[in-house]
């Protein structure tokens, strides 16, 4: 009975939730990691704050004039429909360019801020070492996964078109497509450290894929959380290089909350 509660999907998917969550509590007792934190916690403020300013100018002085309006009830409707489209539509553009663009600039840091994370978990950090080499194939992955994402987005947009369930279709798909690639993403700082490739990532996320949709849910709702936004992006490679290293003890993964 035991292991059943432990070894289930419902406990994987809420193990993998907490571990970015988990990755504030780990930084707090380590804070000779505090300084890997810094650099990404500004570019991720400047680029947040840059991207909310772009959206809100975006929407104040060409998406609002767009919107039709009249004095019948049924042009009001239809004015306040689109505007909360408009606003849904400016929100999701902010928020992809600040998760997209903050991780492809802050790529190097949270390289390196995994690999001494690790460090402080297993007191070692086996791997390729850090060089401007290695800033190079870094920001070359994530121009791949950037790519990668943005098909993949625009081909479930297309989804849209179906008559009936398109739309609902659209919604869960590209949610599980998010959260998928975000844990795609924050697992390959480790994999790339190691010299490993992205079957070796798919074979890891494969096996404990309740987890890894649980990890992906977890970092989707600190994007969500106003201010933990800044933090996002330190705490979801923190958390999922924790993760790693749990699944890689032999004697299996430890606390998490």
């Amino acid at each position: 009975m035991v292991n059943l509660l432990r070894n289930n999907p419902l406990t994987h998917f809420s193990r993998g939730f907490f571990y970015p969550f988990a990755g504030g509590r780990f930084l707090m007792k380590t804070p000779r990691l505090w300084k890997y934190v810094l650099i990404p916690f500004l570019i991720n403020t400047v680029i947040f704050s840059l991207a909310v300013w772009l959206g809100l100018d975006f929407f104040n002085n060409r998406v609002e004039t767009m919107i039709p309006s009249g004095d019948a009830w049924y042009w009001a409707t239809l004015y306040y429909f689109l505007w909360l489209v408009a606003v849904v539509l400016t929100a999701v553009l902010v928020f992809f360019s600040f998760t997209v663009v903050g991780n492809l600039i802050s790529s190097p840091f949270n390289d390196l801020l995994s690999e001494k994370t690790e460090l402080a978990i297993r007191g070692k950090a086996e791997g390729v070492p850090f060089s401007l080499r290695e800033i190079g194939r870094i920001l070359v992955d994530e121009c791949r996964k950037l790519v990668v994402f943005v098909i993949g987005m625009v081909l479930l947009l297309l989804l849209n078109f179906i008559p009936g369930f398109g739309t609902l279709l659209y919604s869960v798909l590209s949610f599980l497509f998010t959260v998928y690639f975000l844990a795609i993403q924050y697992t390959s700082y480790v994999f790339g450290r190691k010299g490993q490739g992205f079957r070796e990532q798919r074979r890891f996320i494969g096996g404990r894929m309740f987890m890894a949709f649980g990890f992906g849910t977890g970092v989707l709702c600190l994007l969500a959380i106003p201010f933990l936004q800044f933090f996002c992006i330190p705490l979801a490679v923190v958390g999922a290089t924790r993760m790693w290293c749990d699944q890689l003890s032999p004697t299996g993964p430890g606390e998490v909350l």
